[in-house]
């Protein structure tokens, strides 16, 4: 049985006080881990080491939002993956909608810190899904096939066992509309079975494939409770600790 996980991107949001706080509260709730569920949260770069302190000695997961593909050197702005390491963060989230369609990275740009990210030991939260016009067009499926192809281009099925994949229909992120819980299994559903055709039916079984678009207390375990649905990568929600360990705790509940 897959284990449950469920991830916190804060975004930019939070200061270092409440970043704290809020990270306590997560801590608290976690407590010294679970069976069945893991709980990671990926604050801003600059408050990494604070927020690392700050969930010390509890199960609570740490992560970075992006990182760079070049190893340390002349790249203004950039956060090398060895640093990433450095602070005691394990994950990095890649191929958001937001780096994507605001930040208009591209698929073989994803493709270069996913390979980047693996080789230097960390976990990439990989995030595929599909905009509106694309699911009204009936064309999910098409685009969830060229951003998996291209974003896991030149990945080993031992390397893929690192991976965690993140389906969210940018239709849904921050925009308090939520896939269906059928819509969700179906585009999990349609993942698992290309990583089974791509790669094998062995590393297709043991992915974490996560739900993320508006998840809510309210909604989580109707959603998580389907049987390709393997946790879910929170956005808003992860930034209030009522509404974060909630979902947590519907995880646990499953």
């Amino acid at each position: 049985m897959r284990k449950k996980l469920v991830a916190g991107n804060w975004k930019m949001n939070t200061d270092s006080k409440s970043g704290v706080e809020l990270a306590k509260a997560v801590a608290t709730a976690a407590g010294t881990g679970h069976d069945k569920v893991d709980v990671l949260i990926c604050p801003p770069f600059v408050y990494l080491t604070t927020i690392a302190q700050a969930i010390s000695g509890s199960a609570v997961k740490l992560g970075a939002q992006n990182c760079y593909f070049e190893k340390p050197g002349a790249f203004t702005g950039e956060t090398a993956v060895s640093m990433i390491k450095d602070v005691g963060a394990g994950y990095v989230i890649l191929g958001h909608s937001e780096r994507r369609h605001v930040l208009h990275e591209s698929d073989e740009l994803i493709n270069r810190k996913m390979i980047a990210v693996l080789e230097g030991g960390l976990v990439p939260v990989f995030c595929v899904g599909e905009l509106l016009s694309e699911r009204e067009g009936n064309k999910t499926e098409a685009v969830l096939n060229t951003q998996m192809e291209k974003g896991l281009a030149g990945i080993s099925e031992s390397q893929l066992g690192q991976v965690v994949i993140a389906y969210e229909p940018v239709w849904a992120i921050g925009t308090g509309k939520t896939a269906s819980p059928e819509q969700a299994e179906e585009a999990h559903a349609y993942i698992r079975s290309w990583l089974a055709k791509h790669y094998s039916q062995a590393a297709a079984d043991k992915m974490q494939i996560l739900y993320g678009g508006s998840v809510k207390p309210d909604n989580a375990k109707e959603l998580m409770a389907k049987p390709n649905v393997d946790g879910a990568l929170v956005g808003g929600a992860s930034l209030k600790a009522a509404d974060f360990v909630g979902i947590i705790d519907a995880a646990k509940s499953l």
